[in-house]
């Protein structure tokens, strides 16, 4: 396995339905990094897939919860494609856990914490559900990060980690955009108008998350509005991505989650289960030079696979057929001690 190869893309469709269950899991004297115990002492998690099988935890980005997989419930899963029955993680070989991340819908303000606070969290999470190890972590973007967290932390738990648009430290332009973003939602806390700093911090987001070249190719050719102040079409685009995103996400808990990017630090040479990576070039966020620099320092490398895309951070939503293969072929080659760079 190694360097970027050429897919031929798979055909999704899944007849049957998972297995499913939800759990909420009491954190009786939690505390965050920052010494302050949680108001909410609660973690939700949903698992897939049949008792008794190896367990696998899937993590994504901030706005992912534990709706992996599809139910049947009209209910987005954000991972549908790839978390499913004779998938690439497949839900009848595996018992997959998805996790709703801290802070939860009982914590009214800011809190201060960090992707490690996360991983602490499903380690007391797997204790009550008497999960002893895990199969694979496999988590992408904040998920990848609580996943080094989690391997760094408890090494132990983890057969292997498979982290995608993930790096052992944010990268400082991404915290620039960020912190935009941040002093837009604390605006409209102050303002009283949160919903609407909600919106508009999601638009300066989707811009980061995705390309300029997929907007040019989209938008680049609509016609210019007919006065100042008139919408362009990417900006109509925008706003809609805004407008979706307000109920599912809060001005506070956005705050707490995307300051907690920006706190994240793994040493790579803690991570010593077998890893592999997977990064996106066009990724402005996570750039391909951090995941080599994150190769480098990792005592057990399996691969880094460096994979164009038109989608920039939203690869690993996007790309769903490298992102499968690189799944698929991850969870089916045997685990060796042997580190590779992929060129």
């Amino acid at each position: 396995m190694g360097g970027v190869r050429r897919v031929v893309p798979a055909v999704f469709s899944s007849p049957t339905l998972p297995v499913w269950r939800d759990h909420t899991v009491p954190l009786p004297g939690f505390c965050l990094g920052d010494g302050q115990p949680l108001t909410d002492a609660t973690v939700r998690l949903r698992r897939f897939g049949p008792d008794g099988a190896p367990v696998i935890v899937a993590l994504g980005g901030i706005s992912s919860d534990r709706r992996l997989a599809d139910v049947g419930d009209g209910r987005a899963a954000w991972w549908a494609r790839i978390v499913r029955p004779g998938g690439p993680v497949d839900l009848d070989r595996y018992q997959v856990l998805g996790l709703d991340l801290l802070p939860g819908p009982g914590e009214t303000g800011v809190r201060t914490l960090t992707p490690a606070d996360q991983a602490r969290a499903l380690a007391a999470a797997l204790d009550h559900l008497g999960v002893p190890r895990l199969e694979a972590l496999i988590g992408a973007s904040y998920g990848g990060m609580v996943g080094l967290a989690f391997a760094a932390l408890f090494p132990e738990r983890l057969k292997q980690l498979i982290a995608i648009s993930a790096p052992h430290r944010p990268a400082t332009h991404a915290t620039a955009l960020r912190g935009i973003q941040r002093r837009i939602l604390a605006l409209g806390i102050e303002t009283a108008r949160p919903e609407q700093a909600v919106a508009l911090a999601r638009e300066l987001a989707m811009t980061t998350y995705r390309t300029a070249e997929e907007l040019d190719l989209r938008f680049g050719q609509d016609a210019v509005p007919d006065a100042a102040g008139q919408p362009y079409a990417v900006c109509d685009y925008l706003k809609a991505r805004g407008r979706a995103y307000v109920p599912h996400m809060t001005a506070e808990r956005w705050i707490s989650l995307s300051d907690s990017l920006d706190r994240h630090r793994v040493d790579p040479g803690a991570v010593t289960v077998p890893t592999t990576l997977l990064g996106f070039t066009s990724d402005q966020l996570v750039p391909i030079a951090d995941l080599e620099a994150l190769a480098v320092g990792l005592p057990n490398l399996r691969t880094l696979v460096r994979a164009p895309s038109l989608y920039g951070h939203d690869g690993f939503l996007k790309e769903e057929a490298v992102v499968a293969d690189l799944i698929t072929s991850a969870l089916a080659e045997p685990l060796c001690c042997l580190s590779e760079l992929a060129a």
